[in-house]
């Protein structure tokens, strides 16, 4: 068996986990474990823009920010973080720039900034905002090759293509974890001082979705079965306009650049469910107004029209989305429109850490000493109910940062705690049972019917009894799952055991997700029930904490934390 020992561990490559890894080796000795080659991750996804208010454009504050952050959260966010988040990212913006991300530039030679949804002036009285720090439509690619390259020269260590299985526990806290080297087809043991996770969102859920393969939620998984709470899992963020009928990711940047939304009869459809701010409400607002014109119509899908937009101004402003709708469509923007649908595009709920990024063992208060979480799979939360779009890739640097620093003051005052044994021994037997029990059954048939019945039952619009019957159907896939074997299979290069793992986690994360939303009797943000159409804020202020115990899921609820924008009724 291969053992290793690295001061700290970071597992997961994504923009979170390489930004908490360049400030952690100021502190010890720093190694990297991901899944796929670190410039594949997910964040590489991302396209419109990372929010930060420079006022470039025109007059910002981070105050204005911080409200719009609020508000778009349908007031679930934790508004002591939330002020952290808005006032940091302008700092974090600088730091990127001088870190060399290749963002474009205004006329001035400063960070070119555009319209994104929910962004506005004067505590939202006042008109749109341009705050989203941009790089042409591609500032995942920007910020996560760049953070990578700086990796590589400060000589930080990678483990690529290895997925992550267990965590270890020691009874004083996180001690290390095992991890199966992809390619080899090898068992391998970390032992570490401190590790974060930065696994990633759980969007994959769905059938229809924007997000990569790779998004399954694997570190949520690992907390889950470590009888660790998980947060708001109920809140999944449907973007507006995936490309029909793949899901790719059409980014809120073409609305930003003055794109319009038009429905089968070609009528601006917005003007009935956000007459002020049009196309550039927050995204619950304009995939709800989506899938009520795609379910009145009988056609699943509504149309994106640029044909206005003059094609320098595409090339210049958004040539990924140019080239995407050609080469996965056939279409030209110029002349065609785009159909497009609400796809499973973020999930706010994750693992829940405090500010600097230590995992709660109670969800609330305690730390678990050794671990700590950042990017989509954590949830501080900044989010609460409802993400504002650029906010993602900035939370993924500004919270990536805080755990880095935080893991470089702890780590040398920290010792190795030993490897627990039984853990260990348990995990094993687990993944060899995989490999002596023979094929019976279809892992990617099973995997569909899981996406497709999530996308059926627990989509934009939920109820009771569509959220029942969902919990039924992953029951009984749960059983069906057993049945899974390897047997005969070569090690090497084995996709299937990767495949299986990640269906192991889909479907624990699945049942969370209903059994939480079933739970929650209002519509907020991202989570709309149809048979409970208000935000109820007298019985459902308050996060929802989710954790396993002798292999039943148990609820509990904790306060949000509002520091200065008391809720009110949202209108757009």
């Amino acid at each position: 068996m291969n053992k290793h020992q690295h001061e700290i561990l970071i597992i997961g490559a994504g923009i979170a986990g390489l930004s908490a890894a360049l400030e952690a080796c100021y502190g010890g000795e720093v190694a990297v474990i991901s899944k796929v080659f670190p410039i594949r991750s997910h964040s590489v996804a991302a396209q419109g823009g990372t929010a930060a208010a420079l006022g470039n454009m025109e007059e910002d504050h981070w105050e204005w920010h911080f409200y719009d952050t609020v508000k778009g959260s349908d007031f679930l966010g934790d508004q002591d973080a939330q002020a952290i988040f808005c006032y940091d990212a302008i700092k974090m913006a600088y730091y990127l720039e001088h870190l060399g991300v290749p963002f474009s530039r205004n006329e001035n030679g400063k960070i070119l900034q555009r319209y994104f949804g929910g962004h506005y002036s004067q505590f939202g009285q006042g008109p749109p905002v341009r705050r989203a720090c941009v790089a042409a439509d591609r500032i995942g690619q920007a910020m996560l090759h760049t953070l990578f390259g700086e990796c590589l020269r400060r000589k930080i260590k990678f483990y690529n293509e290895f997925l992550v299985t267990h965590l270890l526990f020691h009874k004083d806290g996180c001690c290390g974890c095992i991890a199966w080297d992809l390619v080899k087809g090898e068992i391998h043991i970390f032992h570490a001082k401190l590790i974060l996770l930065a696994t990633g969102g759980y969007a994959r859920l769905f059938q229809f979705s924007t997000n990569s393969a790779i998004n399954t939620g694997d570190g949520l998984g690992m907390i889950l079965n470590a009888g660790l709470p998980l947060e708001d899992l109920e809140f999944i963020q449907f973007h507006p306009t995936g490309l029909y009928p793949w899901g790719f990711l059409m980014s809120e940047a073409v609305r930003g650049e003055g794109g319009y939304l038009l429905n089968q009869a070609g009528e601006r459809f917005m003007e009935r469910y956000a007459p002020t701010k049009m196309e550039l409400a927050p995204r619950d607002v304009v995939a709800r107004a989506i899938q009520m014109e795609i379910e009145l119509s009988g056609n699943p899908y509504v149309y994106l029209d640029l044909r206005h937009l003059s094609e320098d101004f595409i090339q210049e402003r958004l040539p990924q989305v140019k080239e995407m709708a050609f080469k996965f469509a056939g279409i030209n923007i110029k002349k065609e429109l785009i159909p497009v649908a609400p796809a499973a595009h973020y999930t706010m709920g994750g693992i829940p850490v405090n500010i600097d990024g230590e995992v709660l063992a109670d969800g609330k208060k305690e730390a678990m000493p050794g671990l700590f979480a950042a990017g989509e799979c954590a949830c501080i939360s900044i989010h609460g109910a409802n993400r504002l779009g650029t906010n993602s890739t900035m939370e993924c640097a500004v919270f990536g940062h805080r755990a880095g620093k935080k893991m470089a003051s702890l780590v040398k005052k920290t010792n190795y705690l030993p490897l627990p044994k039984e853990q260990i021994s348990l995990a094993l037997e687990e993944i060899n049972h995989l490999f002596v029990q023979p094929p019976k059954i279809s892992i990617a048939e099973l995997r569909q019917q899981l996406q497709v019945s999530m996308m059926q039952n627990c989509g934009i619009l939920r109820d009771q009894s569509r959220l029942k019957k969902q919990l039924i159907i992953i029951q009984d896939l749960k059983e069906v799952y057993k049945k899974i074997g390897l047997k005969g299979i070569p090690r090497t290069f084995n996709l299937a055991f990767e495949e299986v793992w990640e269906l192991r986690n889909m479907l624990n994360i699945a049942e969370a997700v209903v059994i939480s939303a079933l739970a929650r009797e209002e519509s907020r943000g991202a989570h709309y029930r149809i048979d409970f159409p208000k935000r109820d804020d007298k019985n459902w202020l308050k996060h929802t904490l989710i954790w396993k115990k002798e292999d039943k899921l148990n609820l509990d609820y904790k306060p949000v934390v509002i520091t200065q924008f008391p809720p009110s009724e949202r209108f757009f």
